[in-house]
């Protein structure tokens, strides 16, 4: 495996899935993400290791979760002016891939999701300077609407400005973005369990869901497009 210096180049989630090598790959929300079913804490902990060896890997530091099953491995660019994929992600997702395979440990792009809270807010930078010192979160880099973890492990929040009070409608919701192959299955599932349907307008990169008492919810997926099956 090489070390490739320099690709720096700006990836977006279209691109990252459409390259090779990224199979067990999956974009959800914040970068991208794969999960790697070790087995056992020791596993993963020698999976972690191996991944640390690679040349190069202390230049992008992917965010690493260690759990009793499973290693969960995130590639994400995070600097003044951007929060993305650049190609040099591309790279590293075939190497880490390669090093789970001379392991012989199985990927499972299906167990990975990103979870954000939505606020809508009427007065902005009022509300994010609330959350801002009760979650001790900080600013995402580019955006002034968003805040996340610093220790990147908690839900990342958004703050979706507002002109006017919508009181028919819950203020806060929940998105989740699930990869791009498991949105339909997702949906269907919450509709099964008693929720409904409340807008796909911006199908099939966005649902809108509601739980049995109307609170909403959002699916969102990035990358190839989900299947366009009549989810109602």
């Amino acid at each position: 495996m090489t070390y490739v210096e320099g690709k720096t180049e700006r990836v977006r989630p279209q691109q990252f899935h459409e390259a090779a090598g990224v199979e067990d790959w999956r974009v959800v929300g914040e970068g991208a993400c794969a999960y790697f079913r070790t087995g056992s804490f020791e596993v993963g902990a020698r999976f972690v290791r191996a991944i640390s060896e690679m040349p190069g890997v202390g230049d992008e530091s992917p965010d690493v979760d260690v759990r009793q099953k499973g290693v969960t491995v995130r590639l994400i660019t995070v600097t003044d002016d951007y929060y993305g994929l650049t190609e040099r992600h591309v790279e590293l997702a075939r190497q880490i891939s390669a090093v789970a395979r001379t392991l012989d440990i199985p990927a499972d792009p299906s167990a990975v999701q990103t979870v954000q809270v939505t606020v809508d807010a009427l007065a902005g930078p009022d509300v994010v300077a609330f959350w801002r010192a009760l979650l001790g979160y900080q600013d995402r880099a580019d955006s002034g609407e968003d805040l996340m973890d610093p220790r990147r492990r908690g839900a990342p929040f958004y703050f979706q400005q507002m002109d006017a009070p919508r009181p028919q409608r819950n203020r806060v919701h929940i998105d989740v973005w699930v990869p791009y192959d498991q949105a339909e299955a997702r949906i269907a599932a919450a509709l099964a369990a008693g929720g409904r349907l409340v807008n796909d307008a911006d199908a099939p990169s966005n649902w809108v869901l509601a739980d049995p008492e109307g609170n909403e919810a959002c699916v969102g997926v990035a990358g190839p497009p989900a299947p366009t099956a009549d989810l109602r």
